[in-house]
């Protein structure tokens, strides 16, 4: 039961909505939900700091879900929300961008009226993952307008009470041609069995089943045919129906879910990315994902897609999803479309601390994130992982609470995800020396192959650059420095000299060495622009 729409609505300024009783009366005003209270869409349209807010909304729980437990679900909620049904409290959760769920239990009786209050907090002090959210009343320089409270799908979803199945982890394994299931269930009940059936145009593939009380996790592998096996592409991006059941004693479906699959490979090579075996030149548009009028909240599903098919139209091939984590839909839709993505998260909003120790992310950073990357892990558009964006704090000889948290959130999702590379943060400092990136460690090096008459390298020119030393076909190397004493943008920072037209390989190595202005070495390349003339 979908419930976005209309529900009563009443700001908390200063956070005393509980003791003012506002947890058990009628609210003063109305909001349309899924957005939230500062966008144009919601109805309220207040841009000012909303401290709390609050919602309320009486369904009737249909009569035909009788025998069944009754689960509502959040998309996301915008920061730290407390649920409430009947009274009673059913949930609460930590995170503006990924979802959660309350087992309403025994209060959701079928037939019966049932009141849901939500509370939301989004205090704009102390460390709280924002993404580009302004702690400063107006928009400024790439921070934009708050998101308070519920701002994607609500809906209520009867299970079985004896064993449901929860979220399916999809693992495609191309070398062997075979897809391997992990089917979480709420109970292990005995006689139970689980089975999974895949299918393409032509009709059914292959299907396996399992015994589903004697693991806590049963698993599935399902082979493909060699002449079903069609992986996915951004040039085919095929996906492959799946239908999910579990059968009581008797044999009897008890519960099914419908979903789908897609078949690549990703690995890495020196420093090519590898997709189904084969180099993917990554055309990756940066992607905010805000919307003039609902803000962080696509209008509808037509924008999402609408998203996505102007990075195509104009050339790119995918999107790095930049300091939020997007909503599940826009994920189905770049699977459907072939459009490569990073998933990222949103974790500005660490700014704490004083020089040198100036971002102390804590430990809501790594669950957060993880519940990201488990509710993600299945989309096959999904090539890889960046915690972490722009850590800009001064690597020195002291051990800080960025560095300690960088490393939590990189193991574990090394652990949560084998499948993709990760990178600990997008740029300034890596402090995981371990990570699928190359850092400012001496002799490292990049390896450009290209065909032309001339390459130019371009990147963020910072104060912790170091120094280059470049070299043509293997020619004398160039000391580059590409320190600037004022962070810019994206700058030229090397243009070979006018080769014969061909194919020709530039080296970029790094020395470890910065001058005495400079606090690091890092050595970054964003872009390289290849020339014909």
């Amino acid at each position: 039961m979908n419930l976005n729409g209309e529900w009563q609505f009443e700001i908390d300024r200063s956070d005393t909505g509980l003791e003012r009783g506002l947890r058990d009366r009628e609210l003063a005003d109305r909001i349309v939900v899924p957005f939230c209270p500062e966008s144009a869409l919601s109805g309220i349209g207040e841009t000012d700091f909303l401290e709390a807010v609050w919602y309320r909304r009486t369904v009737t729980v249909p009569a035909e879900w009788a025998g069944s437990r009754v689960l509502l679900h959040f998309g996301a909620v915008d920061h730290d929300t407390m649920a409430w049904a009947g009274g009673v409290e059913v949930a609460r959760h930590r995170g503006g961008f990924t979802p959660f769920t309350a087992d309403l239990g025994e209060v959701a009786l079928p037939g019966e009226e049932l009141t849901l209050v939500v509370r939301a907090r989004d205090s704009r002090h102390g460390v709280q993952a924002r993404g580009k959210q302004a702690t400063w009343y107006a928009n400024s320089h790439c921070h934009y307008t708050r998101t308070t409270g519920i701002w994607q799908t609500v809906w209520l979803e009867p299970v079985p009470r004896a064993v449901a199945l929860k979220r399916p982890r999809i693992t495609p394994d191309l070398a062997s041609g075979a897809f391997f299931l992990e089917l979480p269930l709420t109970a292990n009940a005995r006689g139970h069995r689980v089975r999974a059936a895949l299918e393409d145009e032509r009709g059914a593939v292959v299907t396996a089943d399992a015994r589903a009380d004697l693991d806590l996790c049963p698993r599935l592998v399902l082979p493909l045919p060699a002449d079903r096996l069609r992986v996915w592409s951004p040039r085919d991006p095929h996906l492959y129906g799946l239908t999910l059941e579990v059968l009581d004693a008797e044999g009897q479906i008890v519960d099914t879910a419908r979903s789908y699959a897609g078949l690549r490979s990703v690995s890495v090579d020196g420093k090519r990315l590898l997709l189904n075996g084969e180099p993917v030149f990554q055309r990756l548009v940066l992607d905010q994902g805000y919307y003039p009028d609902g803000l962080m909240t696509a209008p509808d599903d037509a924008d999402l897609v609408r998203d996505i098919q102007l990075g195509l139209d104009a050339g790119f091939n995918g999107a790095r999803l930049h300091q939020k984590v997007f909503e599940e839909r826009y994920l189905h839709h770049a699977d459907r479309l072939g459009y490569l993505v990073w998933g990222e998260f949103g974790d500005w909003g660490c700014e704490v601390g004083v020089r040198d120790d100036n971002q102390r992310p804590d430990a809501a950073y790594v669950a957060q994130w993880l519940e990201a990357v488990e509710r993600d892990y299945s989309h096959p558009s999904i090539v890889g992982w960046c915690p972490l964006n722009e850590t800009y704090q001064h690597l020195h000889d002291r051990v800080t609470q960025l560095d300690d948290v960088t490393r939590a959130m990189f193991l574990a999702t090394k652990q949560a995800d084998t499948t993709r590379p990760v990178i600990d943060a997008s740029g300034y400092a890596h402090r995981v020396a371990s990570d699928d990136h190359w850092s400012d460690q001496a002799g490292n090096t990049a390896t450009y192959t290209f065909t032309g008459t001339r390459i130019a390298l371009l990147s963020v020119r910072d104060t912790g650059n170091g120094i280059a030393a470049i070299s043509v076909d293997g020619g004398p190397e160039q000391r580059v420095d590409f320190h600037g004493a004022l962070r810019t943008g994206e700058t030229l920072q090397y243009l070979s000299p006018r080769l014969d037209n061909g194919r020709h390989t530039v080296r970029v190595r790094v020395t470890g060495e910065h001058n005495g202005q400079s606090q690091g070495s890092f050595v970054s390349v964003d872009r390289a622009e290849v020339y014909t003339d």
